[in-house]
């Protein structure tokens, strides 16, 4: 399948003019990702601090999964993941572009991809060569290179997507300078907006405009916010909201982040509203998840909690990986339903795919790790075919956590704590918080399972730390 290779400004101009309501029959596709939100980071998902009334208005037009999880505990591998359908492992892309440096580790690392390889089919290209209008709004971090960002990976429209993986805040460097999540930016593929302006709020408008400026034709959105993802930034006058909101005994009671969110609530209801004013809206299968848990913190004042999840960011529970996903299908179907078949975000490629009626080429449907959801998103009473969920992070990460490898069959979890060999068995359906390790107790089901995971760890070729 050819690249495209044709780059277009950011501003969004060039796109075709806008003409009626879309008679087409492909549906419209519009992928939101957020950056490090947490399991718990919205008030459909339990938080009574962080309020998020656009997206819980959202989710009761879909369907809101309760066991829906990133590929990665990281960034990058988890949006290579969506891109290909593939688990990172086989990527060998199992770390965020660039990765942490730890020289007295005990295991040397292995040498990991920091790209997403031109070689692989995107889903952007899929649906590319559909027809559809393509466009990536936000964050991409798969690639240091040029050659490696959106516009040549399947995406006429890059705005915003580089080599990045937070906003540029670097006034000592620059004669420019950039400043955040508020204009200066610094970021090539995204022009600087009035001084003041707020990045996130400047990504849903350039997404808005993408969608109206294609109103008459199927159209593939990748909007991948940086929200909210450090440096913690937010307008003042949020901030001061969740200041006199803040209580000691919450669980979660960062004001900034607070603010951060709130700022991704605003700008999912302008693409919501926007859809609607278009009449688009039913004819649009709308994603909301995020790219891998929350993230913890290290300072006196933690950056948000994912209680009653184990860690966050970067380790091995349930707190790293768990993330809220929510997806919109066609005409409200199942809407307001949840749902607790696992999920993962490698199911995004086949998902989608199969929902709007795009032809997946055999080669590449035949390479897909994941699994189409379609079967559970147009009948809450059927079941997807009984299948183990896998994870594989050979690194070290700044919040703790050392190389691991960990499947999930059922209701049971297997960890692989491969610095010490050591396995950790939990059951998630009676312990969530991942507190009781069963290992000892059920050492015939431990060794099922230890068996599965080497044998997967095979399968897909995964690279291993060795010792020094």
């Amino acid at each position: 399948m050819n690249k495209i290779n044709r780059f277009s400004l950011p501003l969004l101009s060039a796109l075709a003019i806008p003409s009626p309501a879309q008679t087409v029959s492909h549906p419209n596709i519009v992928l939101i990702l957020i950056d490090d939100m947490g399991w718990k980071d919205l008030g459909v998902y339990g938080s009574d601090y962080y309020q998020t009334p656009q997206i819980d208005r959202f989710a009761q037009d879909g369907i809101r999964f309760t066991n829906g999880y990133a590929a990665c505990t990281v960034s990058s591998p988890t949006r290579a993941s969506i891109m290909t359908g593939k688990y990172p492992a086989r990527l060998h892309l199992t770390d965020w572009i660039e990765g942490w440096k730890f020289p007295d580790a005990k295991l040397q690392i292995p040498d990991w991809k920091m790209f997403l390889p031109l070689e692989e089919t995107t889903m952007a290209e899929v649906f590319k060569n559909a027809g559809y209008a393509t466009a990536h709004v936000g964050k991409w971090h798969l690639g240091e290179d040029e050659k490696y960002w959106p516009e040549n990976q399947g995406f006429d429209i890059n705005v915003g997507g580089w080599a990045k993986g937070s906003p540029n805040l670097n006034k000592a460097k620059s004669s420019k300078g950039s400043n955040g999540y508020f204009s200066p930016y610094g970021n090539p593929r995204l022009k600087d907006g009035p001084e003041g302006e707020y990045l996130t709020e400047r990504l849903a408008e350039e997404a808005c405009n993408f969608i109206a400026e294609n109103e008459s034709k199927p159209f593939f959105l990748n909007l991948w916010f940086y929200n909210v993802h450090t440096p913690l930034m937010a307008k003042q006058e949020k901030v001061n909201k969740y200041q006199s909101l803040a209580d000691s005994t919450r669980l979660q009671n960062n004001p900034v982040y607070a603010a951060m969110v709130e700022h991704v609530d605003d700008a999912v209801g302008k693409i919501i509203n926007k859809l609607k004013q278009l009449g688009l809206y039913d004819n649009t299968i709308v994603v909301f998840t995020s790219d891998n848990g929350g993230l913890i913190g290290k300072g006196p004042r933690k950056i948000t909690n994912n209680s009653p999840l184990r860690k966050g960011k970067g380790n091995m529970y349930e707190g790293g990986v768990r993330v809220p996903f929510i997806i919109k299908n066609l005409k409200q179907q199942l809407s307001g339903t949840t749902n607790d078949t696992p999920i993962m975000s490698i199911d995004l490629f086949p998902t989608l795919t199969e929902l709007a009626g795009v032809k997946v080429e055999k080669s590449v449907s035949k390479s897909f790790d994941g699994a189409s959801l379609k079967p559970i998103l147009v009948n809450n009473k059927k079941k997807l075919k009984p299948r183990s969920l896998y994870w594989h992070y050979p690194h070290y990460h700044s919040e703790g956590a050392t190389p691991y490898s960990a499947v999930r069959q059922g209701d049971w979890k297997l960890v692989h704590i491969i610095e010490s060999n050591t396995y950790e068995l939990y059951n998630l359906k009676d312990d969530l918080g991942e507190s009781n390790n069963l290992s000892a107790i059920h050492p015939a089901l431990t060794k099922k399972l230890i068996k599965k995971l080497e044998a997967w760890k095979l399968r897909v070729n995964a690279q291993m730390p060795v010792k020094k």
